[in-house]
């Protein structure tokens, strides 16, 4: 079972690799013959990312999202999946190159962690933990989306400030489109992240008798959401868009890989799965 469950994974490194060198090669070309091949691929990957985390599922007996190499790969699941729900309402010209670069990293990166299974801990053999633990990285995938178009939007405000009209300014989509997407992006992506909050503190009160105990983790994730709050509360009420935006949308992904590697390797705690 395990053999398979590894080739699985195997054919979803290459599959994917395979969606981001097509949408790379069709950055440069802009055949959209390429495109359109690229998109399925893509689709392709979604499906055997889930195919993946079901039969892991099946394999340790719960949702597989408590290690290192789960969490990163539920990651990248959510990442695909919150891109082809988007892609399915709005057009963003070569915005799947970079959504597909960022998923074959996210996949390559679990690729080199430990995929050992481990039995669960008491502390994590709860429904809680598909609810919250799932919300929370369905929230960090419409956030690398935000990312995503922050990147495109800097690099594009930037030859255009130059007024040399090059490279970017013939294939990325205007800056109002991007700065649209990064305000669809946040906005799915915050709400999620508050519910992701508000069921780890149901979950700890049930867990530990207490609402918040200022874990690392727990402590960063606080502090990433005022992050993302900061950017809500600017965008709807004083109509905080463009560069500024754009900066804080990176900025807040930041904050997003720190608390999922960062505060695991460098502060440990209780929710963390470094060993």
């Amino acid at each position: 079972m395990e053999e398979i469950n590894n080739l699985l994974y195997q054919l979803v490194l290459v599959v994917t690799f395979v969606a981001a060198a097509a949408y790379i090669v069709f950055f440069i070309s802009q055949n959209k013959r390429i495109r359109k091949i690229a998109r399925v691929i893509l689709l392709a990957s979604g499906i055997l990312q889930t195919l993946y985390i079901a039969f892991r599922f099946v394999l340790v007996g719960h949702t597989p999202i408590t290690s290192h190499h789960e969490a990163v790969v539920f990651f990248a699941w959510a990442t695909t999946w919150a891109y082809l729900s988007f892609r399915w309402r709005y057009t963003v010209k070569n915005f799947g190159t970079f959504v597909t670069v960022l998923i074959f990293s996210l996949l390559l990166v679990a690729s080199f962690s430990s995929w050992e299974i481990l039995p669960l801990v008491p502390a994590l053999q709860s429904l809680w933990l598909p609810i919250h633990a799932g919300v929370s990285i369905i929230a960090y995938g419409f956030l690398s989306l935000a990312f995503c178009g922050g990147l495109m939007y800097l690099l594009l405000e930037r030859e255009l400030k130059s007024k040399k009209f090059g490279y970017f300014f013939a294939r990325f989509p205007s800056l109002d489109a991007l700065d649209q997407l990064n305000s669809h992006c946040l906005t799915a992506g915050f709400v999620f992240l508050t519910l992701g909050i508000v069921t780890g503190s149901i979950w700890a009160r049930q867990a530990w008798g207490t609402y918040w105990h200022w874990d690392p983790k727990e402590t960063w994730s606080l502090i990433t959401w005022f992050l993302y709050l900061v950017q809500v509360h600017q965008r709807f009420t004083v109509g905080w868009r463009g560069k500024k935006a754009a900066v804080m949308a990176i900025v807040g992904f930041a904050s997003v890989v720190f608390t999922l590697w960062g505060v695991t390797y460098l502060l440990g705690g209780v929710h963390s799965y470094a060993g």
